[in-house]
């Protein structure tokens, strides 16, 4: 009898169990029974008036007995057939008080399918469910028999594991990646092969806030918020840092729709120039939230929040028409600003009304679509099969906006798709800007992106600029514009008029050139580098 017939008959039997305790412990039976006492003593005698006062009684106790024992079987997830996550722990729970002095030793690991909900969406339930059953068995595969695999919320499982006093930082980093590379084999689903991705986040032995499974198991789960928020194929290491970040999320989460209410979220503006002649060719719009407690919040911590919440396409209306009406500002001043450039997250841009809302807006401020720049992640031109996007992308195009490529060089962007979305400029990441001017090999990549720029007829823009030998080095690669701490910081709207006005009298007063010499190109303070939208 195979596992499925077998899983049929059991549950037959405790259908049938359930119906014969609700019988018999109703209190309308209760009613009945001397009736059914009489009629046995009649038809039967004394003998059937016996055996029905004994097996009444023992019916409702062999009844309630397999009642409690359903409540207390531990309870398989019905698609993956892994434990849930509260047995998980229990289990863990009860092993640890047996043996206290493993408490120390077991740690834990979180995964989860990246971006699965678009591959459910593209493919539909039942192939998500063959895709979460795959992921599963090769999470068992993985780990050791007697380590525990588990299901937690959506597309992700949970390891809990057992004697792990040598489970270091490095074996579990090994670990994790062993568990990426068998996830990323391809699932043959209907004849076609699909490739998904994996992100994790991992509590070592004696990390977590205290020494219990649901300390230890819970310190792995935030590990992977924390690995989700920077991107695909993210591995992270628990941290008591991350118990801090996690509650100033939730308080973010709080008082975010306030923020947008009172508009305490801001543009910040960063400056574009011409690499070889300094001249301003554009500003990037960046958002800042000036918190009334935590003061000023990087868009790294509230961005999340903000997707989470379903707040991404009020905080891009917010940015749009603040960007706009500050260019129009600049404009009334003489500031000569020629565009601006504006992030779209994947959200606004499945939007299907999100291009007449932005043309509504541009008529509104009397601006010309050519002055205003989509900048799309090349992630999401990489990833995406939406055809919402790609009307969007395209009507942006048609409509006379110019569409940016951001991050190029991290997603894996085909020149197919280059093409088939109207890219205009794609923006060279800052991860290879990064002292481009004494890396060889940063070198040789700026040069191999350009060469396709220059080929396939795009502008080209590098991010994260900071010191003069950088901005030489891209301006003898022909790179046409820079931006980044080199240039300039992201700053208020107040302090870009006056930012502008030094920078082109130096410029006037300076024969070689603007940029190359602007008090501006001196090396930043410490600091993060580049953009940090």
């Amino acid at each position: 009898m195979d596992g499925d017939m077998v899983q049929s008959v059991l549950q037959a039997v405790d259908r049938y169990l359930s119906l014969v305790q609700s019988i018999l412990t109703n209190p309308r039976f209760a009613a009945v029974i001397p009736m059914v006492c009489l009629s046995a003593f009649w038809i039967g005698g004394e003998g059937a008036l016996v055996a029905v006062a004994i097996v009444v009684p023992t019916s409702v106790v062999i009844c309630n007995a397999f009642s409690h024992r359903r409540d207390t079987l531990p309870t398989a997830d019905p698609v993956t057939g892994l434990l849930c996550r509260d047995d998980a722990v229990a289990d863990t729970e009860l092993a640890l008080k047996e043996n206290p002095v493993r408490a120390g030793m077991i740690a834990a690991l979180a995964v989860e399918i990246d971006e699965f909900t678009e591959v459910d969406v593209r493919h539909g339930q039942s192939a998500g469910h063959t895709i979460q059953r795959a992921c599963a068995e090769r999470l068992r595969s993985v780990v050791r028999e007697h380590d525990v695999v588990f299901r937690l919320q959506g597309a992700r499982m949970g390891v809990i594991l057992f004697s792990s006093a040598m489970a270091d930082l490095e074996s579990l980093i090994q670990l994790s990646n062993r568990i990426q590379q068998r996830i990323q084999e391809p699932i043959s689903l209907d004849g076609t092969r699909i490739f998904v991705s994996a992100s994790v986040g991992f509590c070592a032995p004696g990390r977590a806030p205290s020494q219990s499974a649901e300390a230890v198991v819970g310190a792995a789960e935030q590990a992977l918020e924390d690995a989700t928020s920077n991107g695909t194929g993210a591995i992270r290491a628990f941290t008591l840092d991350m118990r801090r970040r996690a509650r100033n999320r939730g308080v973010l989460s709080d008082d975010l729709p306030k923020a947008l209410e009172e508009k305490q979220i801001k543009p910040w503006f960063q400056p574009q120039v011409d690499a070889e002649t300094g001249d301003v060719t554009g500003i990037e719009v960046l958002a800042r939230w000036d918190h009334p407690q935590s003061g000023l919040v990087p868009p790294g911590e509230f961005l999340p929040a903000a997707e989470h919440l379903g707040l991404l396409g009020r905080l891009g209306e917010t940015m749009l028409y603040q960007s706009l009406n500050a260019l129009r500002a600049w404009d009334a001043t003489g500031s000569d600003v020629p565009n601006v450039s504006l992030n779209f997250s994947s959200e606004e841009l499945r939007n299907p009304t999100i291009v007449e809302q932005v043309r509504w807006e541009l008529d509104r401020f009397d601006v010309a679509p050519d002055r205003l720049n989509v900048e799309v992640l090349e992630t999401v031109i990489a990833q995406t099969s939406n055809d919402t996007i790609i009307r969007n992308l395209r009507a942006f195009s048609e409509m006379g906006c110019r569409i940016d490529l951001d991050d190029f060089g991290t997603g894996h962007a085909s020149i197919a798709n280059i093409k088939r979305f109207s890219v205009d400029r794609i923006k060279v990441d800052r991860s290879f800007v990064t002292q481009i001017d004494s890396d060889a090999d940063q070198q040789n990549i700026v040069a191999a992106i350009l060469t396709l720029a220059e080929r396939m007829q795009l502008d080209t823009l590098a991010e994260g600029v900071e010191t003069p030998a950088e901005h030489a080095v891209l301006r003898r690669l022909g790179c046409r514009h820079i931006q980044g701490y080199g240039i300039a910081r992201p700053m208020p709207f107040d302090d870009v008029g006056p930012w502008l006005a030094r920078y082109r009298s130096r410029a006037t007063k300076d024969t070689t050139g603007p940029a190359a010499r602007s008090a501006d190109n001196a090396r930043p303070a410490p600091g993060p580098r580049g953009k940090t939208a």
